[in-house]
C-alpha cells in the first residue's frame, strides 16, 4: 500500500470528520435549547389555562377586589400575546408581571376566609404555585442550555462551522433591574402594611 496515498487520504478525511463532529455537536446543542424552550412554553400555556378558573373562583368571593383581579387578567393577556409572538424578552416581562399579580392576589385572598376555605381555590392555588415553581426551574435550565449553545457557536473553532451553517444565538430569559426590586404589597392594594 502506498504510504503517500494513506497520508493524503488522512489529510483530506481528518478535517472532514472533525467538521462533521463539530456540526453534529452544535446541532445537538441547538435542539436541546429548543427542547428546553418548548418545555417552558408548555408550562406557560398550562398556567394560562388555569388562571381563568382561579379568577372565576375568586370573583365569587372577592366582590371588592376588582382591581386586583383585573391586574391578573391583564397580565395573563400579556403572557398570551407574548407567547404568540415568541418574543422571549416579552414573555419574561409579561411573566414577571403575572407573577406579581398572582402574589398580590394570593396576599389579598388572606382577607377572605371563605375563599381560603374553598376547595376549588386551594386546588387552583396549589396547581398554579406548582406551575410557577416548574417554570422557574425550566427557565434556569433553558438559560443554561442556551448559554452553552451560545458559547460554543462563538468559540473557535466551533464558530467556523457555526457561521458556515448559520447557527444563531438563543435569547436568554432575563429580568430587567426594575423587575428584581422588592415589591411593596401594601402599595399594590392601597392598604397599610401590618407587620
Amino acid at each position: 500500500m502506498n504510504v503517500g496515498l494513506i497520508i493524503f487520504a488522512g489529510i483530506i478525511i481528518a478535517p472532514v470528520l472533525w467538521g462533521v463532529s463539530l456540526y453534529n455537536h452544535l446541532v445537538t446543542l441547538k435542539n436541546n435549547s429548543k427542547k428546553a424552550w418548548s418545555n417552558i412554553d408548555i408550562l406557560l400555556k398550562q398556567r394560562n389555562s388555569e388562571l381563568p378558573k382561579l379568577i372565576h373562583t375568586c370573583q365569587q368571593h372577592m366582590q371588592y377586589e376588582k382591581e386586583t383581579l383585573e391586574k391578573v387578567i391583564k397580565a395573563r393577556n400579556l403572557v398570551e400575546s407574548a407567547l404568540k409572538s415568541k418574543d422571549i424578552a416579552a414573555i419574561s416581562n409579561a411573566g414577571q408581571q403575572l407573577e406579581v399579580g398572582l402574589n398580590g392576589l394570593f396576599a389579598v385572598a388572606e382577607n377572605y376566609p371563605e375563599l381560603k376555605a374553598s376547595d376549588a381555590f386551594l386546588r387552583l392555588q396549589t396547581r398554579i404555585t406548582t406551575l410557577e415553581e416548574s417554570i422557574s426551574d425550566r427557565r434556569e435550565f433553558y438559560n443554561d442550555t442556551a448559554n452553552t449553545c451560545n458559547t460554543r457557536i462563538e468559540q473557535f473553532p466551533d464558530n467556523l462551522v457555526a457561521s458556515l451553517f448559520n447557527f444563531k444565538a438563543f435569547d436568554l430569559m432575563e429580568f430587567r433591574q426594575e423587575e428584581m426590586k422588592d415589591i411593596d404589597i401594601s402599595a399594590e392594594f392601597g392598604a397599610k402594611a401590618q407587620y
